[in-house]
Formats: C-alpha cells, sequence, structure tokens
C-alpha cells in the first residue's frame, strides 16, 4: 500500500456504523434535503436575499405589535448592548422548504449586574413533567399536538431600563436613537 492510499483510507469508517437504509421515504427526503438549503451567517449576506429581508419585516412587525421597545435618543450615562440576527430555515417532514424563520436576539453578554440586569431566571419545564405527561398521555390514548407560539419568550416585562442599538438594516445612517427595551427579548440574562 502506497502513502496516498494510506492517508485516505480509515480505520473505522462511518459507512459502518450509519445507514439510512431503514429511514422512512419521507425521512430521506427530508435528511436529503437538509443539504440543499444555506443559511446565512451574518446580515450582509441575508439581506441580498428577497426571502430573508421579508423573514427579517415579519419579525420586527410582530416585536412592534408586542410593543417590545419604545425609540429613544440614547442617555449620555447609558450604554446601550448590542443585537444581531439569527437566521434558520424550517422544512416540511418531506424536507421540503416551510419558512425562512429569523429571531433578533440581544447580545446580553454584554450586560451588566446590578445596570442592566438584577438576577437571571429561565423557566424551563424538567425532563420528568415532559416524560410523566408524555407517558399519560400514551397511557390514556389521548392525541398529541406540537404547538409553537411565536414570540413567547417576549411577554414578559422588564423591571430594569435597558437600552438596545436598533436592529441591523432599521435604522438610518447617523440615527442616534435606540431601542428602550419594555419586554424581554431572546439573548438578554
Amino acid at each position: 500500500m502506497n502513502v496516498v492510499q494510506s492517508s485516505l483510507s480509515t480505520s473505522h469508517p462511518l459507512s459502518t456504523y450509519l445507514s439510512y437504509a431503514r429511514l422512512s421515504p419521507h425521512h430521506k427526503a427530508y435528511t436529503a434535503n437538509l443539504t440543499l438549503f444555506k443559511e446565512p451567517t451574518s446580515f450582509s449576506q441575508a439581506v441580498r436575499d428577497p426571502n430573508w429581508c421579508a423573514a427579517m419585516h415579519h419579525e420586527i412587525a410582530a416585536l412592534q405589535a408586542n410593543h417590545t421597545w419604545t425609540l429613544v435618543p440614547l442617555l449620555l450615562h447609558k450604554c446601550p448592548i448590542g443585537c444581531k440576527w439569527v437566521y434558520k430555515i424550517k422544512l416540511k417532514p418531506d424536507g421540503t422548504l416551510e419558512r425562512y424563520k429569523t429571531r433578533l436576539v440581544a447580545k446580553g453578554y454584554s450586560q451588566v449586574e446590578g445596570v442592566d440586569y438584577r438576577e437571571t431566571f429561565a423557566p424551563m419545564a424538567k425532563l420528568t413533567t415532559v416524560c410523566v405527561l408524555l407517558s399519560m398521555a400514551a397511557v390514556q390514548g389521548w392525541h398529541l399536538h406540537q404547538l409553537d407560539v411565536n414570540n413567547t419568550f417576549l411577554n414578559d416585562d422588564l423591571e430594569e431600563d435597558v437600552y438596545m442599538t436598533l436592529p441591523p438594516g432599521f435604522g438610518r445612517k447617523g440615527e442616534t436613537r435606540v431601542c428602550k427595551l419594555n419586554k424581554s427579548l431572546y439573548g438578554l440574562k
């Protein structure tokens, strides 16, 4: 065996452990389509695609309808936190495109304890609670449905004064206003 062959061969090839043979046709199609769609990693990439632009406008409209922030002039003694867009392509179970999903996320890592927040809290369901509910549903023969609530995290009012820069792409050049957050936003502490 020459050097080229030995560097290309693997002692434990993935095909030995992974097979798509037992997947249903829908799951095979879904898995194959995962690599067809590319998600942007930055605003400058996303802004070139009208689908992502429409998704960002939809997210902004939902945030404004929820009164998530108020536009105010930046106070001299306040330092706003930044924000960024996160992009995700949602697929249907058969692997076809369902929608372009964007989320505006605050850069909460730059918040200062005692200034921008006092305590952190993240409501979570315990895994045992979920298991009990699923087992009850199985025993009782209940039908299960998944529910996706848009912007559910944003219903909590903020007690602290938190200021955030305008979302990328939604401010005018030279704009001096910032978003005073009225409600919680993903990424906040």
